[in-house]
């Protein structure tokens, strides 16, 4: 499911009142069995273990290698048993096409493979939902496809993804539901067909 909108227009505060950065000030809403009215601090974490998130300039960790970063993400939520780790880190990476790089660091990939990593790493607890703010606004057009195509490959494999976007030419290229912020409201936008 896309959302759209004008820069301005709200998506990313939605996309952060999803996963309990804001608070929901007025009217209802709730997200993967969790009442976003009056969420409280400590239940933010149970809340973001069922969601997964993708940000636009992938918040990777710089001082550790692909396989740190994934490591760290899964120790904190709760993971102890190595071997169950090691086990998740490969399934994740290898979704992505990105199972051989878990030696690198964040510099030594190029942005399509940093958002990569960071798909893989939405991916690690096997989320109810994956919410992406803008996942291809850093990168060129052909990289940008081919990360839609990992998203495309997950979304065909059950996972539901919210992802905010201004790139109209992806939605007419792989057209789903489609939301739009506009004016403090959010309203389905029917697409055409040609």
């Amino acid at each position: 499911m896309y959302l759209i909108g004008k820069t301005g227009s709200g998506k990313s505060s939605l996309m952060m009142t999803l996963y309990g950065d804001l608070t929901l000030e007025e009217g209802e809403g709730s997200i993967v069995d969790f009442n976003l009215i009056g969420l409280k601090e400590h239940d933010i974490p149970f809340l973001r273990r069922k969601l997964g998130v993708v940000f636009q300039d992938f918040k990777l960790l710089t001082d550790r290698t692909v396989q740190k970063n994934l490591e760290f993400v899964l120790k904190a939520t709760g993971w102890k048993d190595k071997h169950d780790m090691q086990e998740r880190i490969d399934r994740v990476l290898d979704k992505v096409g990105m199972k051989t790089m878990g030696f690198k660091y964040p510099h030594e990939l190029s942005g399509g493979e940093q958002q990569r990593v960071a798909i893989a790493r939405a991916l690690l607890n096997d989320p109810e939902l994956i919410i992406a703010d803008e996942p291809t606004g850093n990168l060129d057009p052909q990289t940008s496809v081919e990360v839609m195509e990992v998203l495309q490959e997950i979304n065909k494999n059950g996972n539901t993804i919210l992802m905010a976007t201004h790139d109209y030419a992806l939605i007419l290229k792989y057209p789903s539901k489609t939301l739009k912020c506009d004016d403090g409201e959010v309203f389905e936008v029917v697409q055409k067909t040609v």
